[in-house]
């Protein structure tokens, strides 16, 4: 029996340091508040963290699955636009089966409102 590959969106967000940031003070402090977000929707059944959070390259990579793929571009297109989350945001909607990170469509975050 074939198992059918379970989608997964991965949220790639540029690993810049938040502005203004007092001397010492950890550069990142967007990463906590988007894995708070997501941990609390993933309490409602909203969507599954599908794995920890991961720094790749000049990224760190979210992912995110157990939803429509429109309702998964649509929570990374809100993670994109949190306070202090740098610009520069973009989706890869992938699968579990994929050997490396970012293979897949790429999607412009933001994502344009209707």
């Amino acid at each position: 029996m074939d198992l059918v590959p379970t989608m997964v969106v991965e949220i790639h967000v540029p690993l810049s340091s938040a502005p203004n940031l007092p001397e010492g003070a950890y550069p990142y402090p967007w990463i906590e508040e988007v894995e708070d977000l997501l941990a609390g929707l993933e309490e409602q059944g909203d969507v599954e963290v599908f794995d920890d959070g991961e720094e790749e390259a000049e990224a760190y990579i979210f992912f995110i699955t157990g939803a429509s793929e429109e309702d998964l571009l649509a929570l990374a297109s809100r993670v994109a636009t949190l306070p202090g989350v740098p610009t520069g945001s973009f989706a890869v909607v992938s699968s579990d089966e994929a050997d490396e990170f970012g293979q897949g469509r790429q999607v412009t975050l933001p994502l344009p409102t209707p």
